[in-house]
């Protein structure tokens, strides 16, 4: 019997029940050295081959039921490595993974993907920023693809759904886990029309050094990846830093100098990074378009928090937080209008990072 292109532990025949068991073993031992693993993989052309001729200890009995039984009851599917429906884009890597483990639709990994990553605690303009670039993408066609994480992840999450569109967490345990744990519910949102995947096995816990090593499957995913707000010293500029290496497109949102959630994306401009101003940057680049913008004939009045969004800029183009500090009102609440006048064309940013009136909207203020 041929393998499977998909392993589903709820398939019954023995034939394929036996074979999931022998990539899992294959990954329990090996997940975690993807290079060595894949030489033996591709030299002996089988799962238990390779298990054999790397001379690891094969796992035991009950840590093999174990990873079984907790896969079949998160309802993700296995993707060997050798398969024909593992993603191409992550074939090509040297140390791709051995066996994907995928919530959702499959056909997601192999959409026009565009990574978007970056700080952990955002501003609100970063937040907003993150927003709006992962809408306008998804609304274009992109498949939007991050880690999970609190902040601009969950962001650039969320901003896909809700236009619509499809997102793929990679993460950084086993497939029957979510960290976060409060993304619980975002994951199974995503899974619902994208994917949660991990190369990680079943029951493996998040741990420091999963995220590095997970970050190389985001980048390696992805036509191009943006980072928006970063430091330094952070897991978005490894993720860049793969991308860089796996020869992916990287983009970066310039930030005011001096703040530390914008030093990490200046340098990935000084080091020649593109300059990511408008989610249109990115769309010609990638082949793809934004959708045209249908407009009702007769168009409703402009909401209260339109108009005293407009009103202050039409005064002085201002920064998200100065237009809160105007406004008496907190960045948080301020910035799901200012999106909307963003999505509309109505406003934008100048590239000092302020908020100005670049069109003005039907209703009057």
């Amino acid at each position: 019997m041929e393998d499977p292109a998909v392993l589903d532990p709820a398939d019954p025949r023995p034939q394929a029940l036996e074979r999931l068991r022998d990539w899992l073993a294959l990954q329990l031992a090996l997940a975690l050295r993807p290079r060595e693993a894949g030489k033996w993989l591709r030299a002996s052309g089988g799962a238990r081959e390779a298990l054999a001729a790397s001379g690891s200890r094969p796992p035991s009995p009950a840590s093999l039921a174990s990873a079984l039984a907790r896969l079949r009851a998160c309802g993700a599917v296995a993707v060997p490595q050798l398969s024909p429906a593992f993603p191409p884009r992550l074939a090509r890597l040297d140390d791709a993974p051995l066996l994907l483990h995928v919530r959702g639709e499959l056909a997601a990994l192999h959409g026009p993907c565009v990574a978007v990553v970056g700080s952990r605690a955002p501003s609100a303009s970063g937040r907003v920023v993150a927003e709006r670039f992962a809408a306008e993408l998804a609304r274009a066609g992109a498949v939007i693809v991050s880690g999970l994480a609190t902040g601009i992840d969950g962001v650039a999450h969320r901003a896909a759904l809700s236009v619509g569109g499809k997102t793929i967490a990679v993460q950084a345990c086993g497939p029957d886990l979510v960290y976060p744990r409060r993304h619980r519910d975002l994951a199974d949102q995503i899974a619902a029309s994208g994917a949660v995947v991990t190369e990680l096995s079943p029951g493996t816990p998040p741990r420091r050094e999963h995220f590095p090593f997970r970050n190389r499957l985001i980048s390696a995913l992805s036509l191009a990846v943006l980072v928006v707000e970063a430091r330094v010293r952070s897991g978005s500029l490894v993720t860049a830093r793969h991308a860089a290496d796996q020869g992916v497109d990287v983009w970066a949102v310039p930030g005011a100098l001096g703040v530390p959630t914008s030093e990490g994306t200046n340098r990935l401009l000084r080091d020649g990074a593109f300059v990511a101003l408008e989610p249109a940057d990115l769309l010609l680049p990638l082949g793809l378009s934004a959708p045209a913008v249908r407009r009702p004939r007769s168009e409703p009045a402009l909401p209260a928090r339109h108009r005293a969004i407009l009103a202050a800029l039409l005064a002085a183009p201002s920064t998200l937080d100065q237009l809160a500090l105007r406004l008496g009102v907190a960045p948080e609440i301020l910035a799901q209008g200012v999106l909307e006048l963003e999505l509309t064309g109505t406003i934008a940013q100048d590239r000092d990072g302020r908020l100005c009136i670049i069109r003005p909207e039907r209703g009057g203020l």
